[in-house]
């Protein structure tokens, strides 16, 4: 997105507004007092410790880790010695029968985290290291299934670049071939640190899970690079506890055609990881390293379906290779050839997003090609926290919100921000079925504005013309360098408009304590009888370790997303 869509001294409408043609194909879900609701993932990953009922087969320092992958039967457990170091690369076989083989360090179970506790570097010296200097350190034969890595250091050789420490999946065209059942369990993947890595991870596979790893040092100059993308596996994914590291898109699903026709990426689950950047990555941090890296976002979904992004931190975000947001809902059809790429049912929830240039980007269409895309629609943003958004720490225009270009069916509600630009800007085709409501944010100078529309009524009814807009706490002080005042939404009804955030009544914001007091004048003064912004125990719950999906479980009994299909 560039730098200089919708600035809001200007408010130049960039893009002509675009029909809206006939809405992709996936299935409407259950609606909440009118409001279509994204389908969560209809399957999730199953991550518990699997039995194993083969042989046990040690392999020592220098010894042939590709040999004994290519001996192991279903149900093998392989030991690498604990701290040796094993020279890839090395390819995992497709093998007959559908117990796993389990890849671990030889040092004992009770020396590492227990399941459901994230490893970090402190635990390396426990753990074999698995390193390449070319190619990926780990690939994946056409088909090969059931493996689990438990407690391995994954990295390149010392002062190499790579492009990828694991490709999980290849290139084909053909479903039936891809790798599936993967498991990488409290392991530690990281680039070099001066050379950098692409990608740690490619998921182009199904059935996939990262789990309780670290993730670390992803970074180069001059192109993108993630801890993780996926463009070529169905799913499902589960990405759960993890410290993930990454300087272009720390997670990204789509961003390369699939070679699978109709692929979308599916049945995501993103859950209690923390996504950040280090500063010493940026430029004009004290810290700064001396090496400017590519640096685009914290996460970003361009090709992906039934997405469920709960209980993360997201933080350390600004602007360099984009314009500092640090969630992108994009579609693209990236390279022309996938006209079926589809942003489609994410449901946001009970996420902190904190010190970056911007909020949230969500577009409803890529115009990139001639064949475009399908429609972003069913987005659900609900009970997250967003703080120091914007200023001149993180670069950017301060923007909590960029909706344009007709997205479909955009709930956004219960969040509490603290953000220095607009609330909402946006251009392009109307967003229709559009909610808003229970939110607690500064107005700042121009609030919720769009192309040629000023700020306000108008650019509600003509960018969110049937938008429920109700209970949002809009702080002052009034009036602003855009002469807005509150008499700018006298359209809708049931607002609140306090002159300054000392008025909120939070419990106490200079220590990051963001619940309303009892004394505040929007406790359960929601259109649902709940406090207005956030509820921040809800936050601090769905961020809590669990071992199991209880969270997925607390999500659902609390009404913020439904189990669809």
């Amino acid at each position: 997105m560039r730098a200089s869509l919708l600035r809001p001294v200007v408010l130049v409408l960039a893009l002509a507004l675009v029909s809206v043609s006939r809405l992709a194909a996936a299935p409407p879900t259950a609606s909440r007092a009118g409001v279509a609701e994204p389908e969560l993932p209809r399957v999730y990953v199953d991550t518990t410790p699997p039995a194993t009922s083969g042989r046990t087969r040690a392999v020592a320092a220098g010894g042939d880790l590709q040999a004994a992958l290519n001996d192991a039967r279903a149900g093998d457990v392989i030991t690498l010695e604990a701290g040796a170091t094993f020279a890839g690369p090395f390819t995992l076989p497709d093998k007959p029968g559908s117990d796993w083989i389990v890849v671990r360090t030889s040092a004992p179970d009770s020396a590492l985290p227990p399941p459901g506790t994230r490893i970090d570097p402190s635990f390396a010296r426990l753990m074999p290291k698995l390193m390449a200097a070319s190619g990926p350190v780990i690939t994946t034969a056409p088909g090969a299934h059931h493996y689990r890595f438990v407690g391995l250091e994954i990295r390149p050789r010392d002062g190499v670049f790579l492009h990828n420490l694991m490709l999980l999946g290849q290139t084909g065209t053909s479903l039936d071939k891809i790798a599936h059942h993967l498991v990488v369990d409290r392991c530690y993947l990281h680039g070099d640190p001066k050379k950098g890595t692409r990608r740690g991870i490619a998921l182009n596979s199904r059935h996939t899970a990262v789990i309780d790893s670290y993730l670390s040092d992803f970074k180069e100059v001059g192109a993108d690079s993630q801890p993780f993308a996926g463009w070529n596996g169905p799913g499902p994914f589960k990405i759960v506890n993890n410290y993930l590291e990454g300087a272009g898109e720390n997670v990204m699903f789509g961003g390369g055609d699939p070679s699978i026709a109709d692929l979308v990426p599916s049945d995501i689950e993103i859950r209690r990881n923390h996504v950040a950047k280090p500063l010493s990555w940026k430029t004009d941090d004290p810290s700064y390293a001396g090496t400017h890296w590519t640096v685009k976002n914290l996460l970003e979904l361009k090709n992906a379906r039934r997405v469920l992004i709960d209980g993360n931190l997201f933080e350390r975000n600004w602007a360099d290779a984009q314009v500092g947001f640090a969630i992108l809902f994009t579609v693209r059809n990236q390279d022309g050839s996938a006209p079926w790429s589809a942003v489609q049912d994410v449901t946001f929830v009970n996420n902190i997003v904190r010190h970056t240039g911007s909020g949230m980007n969500i577009s409803g269409r890529d115009f990139t090609w001639p064949s475009g895309s399908q429609q972003t629609m069913r987005i659900r943003v609900d009970n997250n926290l967003f703080v120091d958004v914007g200023g001149p720490a993180w670069g950017g225009e301060g923007r909590l919100f960029q909706i344009v270009h007709g997205v479909a069916h955009l709930t956004i509600e219960h969040n509490t921000a603290l953000q220095t630009g607009a609330i909402i800007v946006s251009e392009g085709a109307p967003n229709q079925g559009f909610v808003f409501r229970n939110n607690l944010t500064p107005h700042n100078d121009y609030g919720i504005a769009g192309g040629n529309t000023g700020v306000g009524n108008l650019t509600l009814r003509t960018y969110f013309p049937d938008a429920a807009f109700a209970k949002n706490v809009l702080l002052g002080p009034w009036p602003s360098r855009s002469g807005a005042t509150p008499a700018m939404y006298s359209a809708y009804r049931g607002n609140f408009f306090p002159p300054a955030v000392d008025k909120v009544g939070f419990v106490d914001r200079a220590a990051g304590n963001y619940r309303l007091a009892g004394s505040s004048p929007y406790r359960r003064a929601g259109t649902d009888g709940k406090d207005i912004g956030a509820d921040v125990d809800a936050l601090r719950d769905a961020a809590a370790a669990d071992k199991s999906n209880a969270g997925i479980a607390r999500a659902q009994s609390a009404g913020c997303c439904r189990k669809g299909g």
